[in-house]
């Protein structure tokens, strides 16, 4: 595949996941970015203040590996987020960052570590083939300072050597990634699934 198709099959399938995420409610206003990894190192990534809802190929730009713009369009402003990802995953192929109402809410009333333990849908991450597991998801305060954010990612993956297919901002929203842009969805709708149970056990007084 010619660098052009490369981007053009990922960018299609970007705008794809944003109809589909906006019809859920999981990107309102032009919340959110996406991304995926190109052949060869470089991503397609969605310009910056652009609605997911309704993304063209004009809305996907190319940018390095370093996030830096490869068209004269302005990426998203937490690029450097993606650039983090991509670099610690090399199996990793697309990240998706939806602003969830289950994901902002739980991430404003947790700290630390959210536990997702004993679910049945565990097993829609890899790596994992038993609801007889646990799967952390750390919890980041917001920060604008998108350089920093991604330094403190970073860092508390260095030091946890457990599986980690996602973390939450708080009161922001949620990243997962994926092999690619189906599986990054299929992560979504699990966690999604996971977030409204515990979001359900919190009102029931079983937290």
């Amino acid at each position: 595949m010619n660098q052009s198709s490369d981007y053009e099959a990922c960018a299609d399938q970007l705008i794809e996941a944003g109809r589909s995420l906006f019809e859920r409610g999981m990107v309102p206003a032009t919340s959110g970015n996406f991304s995926c990894r190109l052949h060869g190192g470089d991503m397609a990534i969605t310009v910056s203040g652009r609605h997911k809802g309704r993304l063209t190929r004009a809305d996907i730009m190319r940018a390095s590996a370093d996030g830096v713009s490869l068209d004269g369009n302005k990426p998203s402003a937490e690029t450097r987020l993606h650039v983090q990802i991509y670099r610690r995953f090399p199996e990793a192929r697309c990240v998706l960052h939806p602003h969830s109402v289950n994901a902002t809410v739980l991430s404003r009333g947790r700290r630390g570590v959210l536990e997702l333990q004993d679910y049945e849908l565990l097993k829609a991450f890899p790596g994992i083939d038993t609801h007889e597991a646990r799967l952390d998801v750390p919890i980041f305060a917001n920060d604008q300072n998108i350089d920093r954010l991604a330094a403190e990612v970073d860092a508390w993956m260095d030091r946890h050597d457990t599986p980690v297919h996602g973390y939450l901002i708080a009161g922001h929203g949620f990243y997962t990634w994926g092999a690619s842009v189906n599986d990054a969805m299929r992560h979504i709708e699990a966690f999604e699934f996971l977030f409204e149970c515990e979001l359900q056990q919190t009102r029931l007084g079983n937290s």
